[in-house]
């Protein structure tokens, strides 16, 4: 089982791109689940979200502790939590943010005392990429197509159907815009 912890802040989109990350799994054969942690969080406090991808059937419904892929839409956070609490020098860690690789692999070392392989770290500043396309400060379908380029847990086309399907009574130009913007992403 392949589990995946969303770290963002309330309104960014965390629950939803967990959601989208089942849905494509799904689509591409596989049994997925989708769910977030909840407590009085408003706008703009942190929240998290999982997803869990398997070939069988999942049974577990605990939060995620040991991710395999942790996903950080708000890098500010980094700076006031620690995001990589349970995760391990293999764990896969997308992030929206301008800096490289090698300043999150200093900032986690520096702050968190986390040793990971730099190669395992991808960053994108998703936000730039929503607000041109999209014309908003979301960051959370972006993100996607970062995933679907470096894991094996979702793939491009997958993502798609699953936006189409998750954004289908937003409109086409909506869907349009974020199919955009993840293949935007993807290419990167």
């Amino acid at each position: 089982m392949q589990e995946i912890r969303i770290h963002g802040r309330g309104g960014q989109g965390v629950v939803t791109a967990s959601e989208l990350i089942a849905i494509s799994a799904f689509k591409n054969n596989h049994y997925s689940q989708a769910f977030p942690s909840f407590g009085v969080e408003r706008t703009g406090a942190p929240i998290e979200a999982y997803s869990r991808i398997d070939d069988k059937f999942i049974r577990t419904r605990e939060q995620v502790y040991n991710p395999e892929v942790l996903i950080i839409l708000d890098a500010s956070l980094l700076n006031t939590t620690n995001l990589v609490n349970g995760c391990n020098i293999d764990t896969i860690i997308i992030i929206n943010t301008t800096l490289s690789a090698q300043e999150i692999k200093e900032v986690l070392k520096e702050k968190w005392n986390f040793k990971t392989k730099e190669k395992n770290i991808h960053t994108l500043d998703a936000t730039a990429i929503g607000l041109k396309i999209l014309g908003k400060n979301l960051a959370n379908t972006v993100i996607l197509g970062l995933l679907a380029k470096n894991s094996q847990l979702i793939s491009l086309e997958s993502t798609k159907e699953a936006i189409k399907e998750k954004f289908q009574e937003k409109g086409k130009e909506i869907i349009q815009k974020n199919v955009k913007a993840i293949t935007k992403a993807y290419e990167k």
